[in-house]
């Protein structure tokens, strides 16, 4: 089998951006969108099905609503997300979908995923049995929940991050340092619990910064950097990260995740943790909050409409979270929620030297961990009064008919 015929954003040339610019109003789209944009064209008034390759990063994210909302097209049938293998020396992986469209709908549709065909109803461009909804960047959350918020950016050239033998180091060299470093968290730490560690100096004094001169001396280097980048505005307080979220407790969610994990892995942490902007959070969240969003039902919805990085999972507040429709539970069903979280939690304390990725590697999730994943699914299945046997597609589906319930109450 040949090379697939379409390009993604990363092949796009000069001439290609500037096609794309032609039809979509939203630059980052890939290069086949315009081919589906001129086929719409061709097609208007006929009887005509066309159908493409592509790679399946338009069914996802962002680019769903910016290509589609304004094509006059209906899907008819759709293959979801397969791997297309090369053949070149690199053997590389292309992930790809496969859409038929017309101007008007089949008597049956049909969804196609791995061997599996599925009678539908009705294909989004989510290539999903359910509403024809476009899930939008929201810069609040469509419930009543608390926020998310990005991690924090140095801005530092990161003369503020040590390594532990540079902590090390330091604190036996000047003791007084030592409360002024943090834990520095992105997702890589997360995941892998790799040590890190940076200099946080929001209570410091001026006297006790010029005490310790290795710590004077990086935040001269922070002035300098700043005062040649595009941080000029904050070169005056050269002591700070340029954000400064420290709150005393939050949730934290790595933006990027293996595909291949069925969880995304996340957890509480204390304000003896700086997170950067490779995590997102939420501050204050409690057990409930984690249940439902550690929990199968979320997952489902994050990978329909999150946005990828290659193949994995790019989680967002503006389209994953702020987008998610919460349930509405009983207090007997949110303290279960709660319950269930907080056995995820002790279930891991089982295996002090395994990492979060270790964990949730899929091949090797500890038996008694997915037991407790398992039970928490099915306690926030209930509060959403989801039938047990539900699909991951048949809860997709009723997360999107609930987004455009809520979506029309806003109109």
């Amino acid at each position: 089998m040949g090379n697939p015929p379409f390009v993604g954003r990363r092949y796009r040339n000069a001439l290609q951006v500037a096609d794309i610019a032609k039809f979509f109003t939203y630059k980052d789209v890939d290069y086949v969108a315009c081919w589906y944009k001129k086929a719409a064209d061709f097609i208007q008034g006929t009887k005509i099905e066309s159908a493409f390759v592509s790679t399946n990063s338009i069914t996802q994210g962002e680019q769903v609503a910016a290509i589609f909302e304004n094509l006059p097209i209906t899907i008819n049938f759709a293959y979801k997300t397969f791997h297309w293998d090369s053949e070149s020396n690199s053997k590389a992986h292309v992930h790809c979908v496969i859409i038929g469209f017309a101007n008007f709908a089949r008597t049956q549709k049909f969804i196609f995923d791995g061997n599996k065909k599925i009678l539908a109803k009705n294909i989004n461009f989510y290539l999903n049995d359910a509403p024809a909804v476009f899930i939008r960047n929201r810069s609040n959350p469509l419930c009543n929940v608390l926020k998310i918020f990005n991690g924090n950016m140095a801005a530092d050239g990161k003369n503020f991050t040590l390594s532990e033998t540079e902590m090390l180091d330091l604190v036996k060299k000047y003791p007084a340092a030592k409360k002024f470093i943090k834990n520095l968290l992105g997702g890589e730490e997360l995941l892998h619990s790799k040590p890190r560690y940076c200099l946080w100096l929001v209570d410091a004094t001026i006297s006790e910064i010029k005490k310790i001169p290795p710590i004077f001396d990086r935040v001269k280097k922070v002035r300098e950097f700043r005062l040649n980048s595009t941080f000029k505005n904050i070169a005056d307080r050269p002591h700070l990260f340029r954000d400064l979220k420290n709150p005393k407790s939050f949730i934290a969610i790595p933006q990027v995740s293996s595909e291949n994990r069925q969880y995304i892995p996340m957890d509480f942490l204390d304000d003896n943790f700086i997170p950067t902007t490779q995590l997102m959070i939420i501050p204050d969240a409690d057990l409930f909050y984690f249940g439902v969003l550690t929990s199968g039902v979320h997952m489902a919805w994050m990978k329909t409409v999150a946005g990828r990085l290659k193949s994995d999972f790019r989680y967002s507040a503006g389209v994953v979270y702020n987008n998610f429709v919460w349930c509405q539970p009983t207090p007997e069903q949110r303290q279960k929620i709660k319950s269930t979280a907080l056995k995820i939690l002790d279930t891991r304390k089982n295996y002090p030297d395994a990492t979060l990725a270790d964990l949730y590697d899929d091949t090797l999730m500890p038996k008694d961990l997915r037991d407790a994943h398992k039970e928490n699914d099915a306690a926030v299945m209930a509060a959403y009064k989801f039938n047990a046997d539900f699909t991951e597609s048949d809860i997709v589906a009723e997360l999107m008919n609930l987004y455009s319930l809520e979506i029309t109450k806003l109109q």
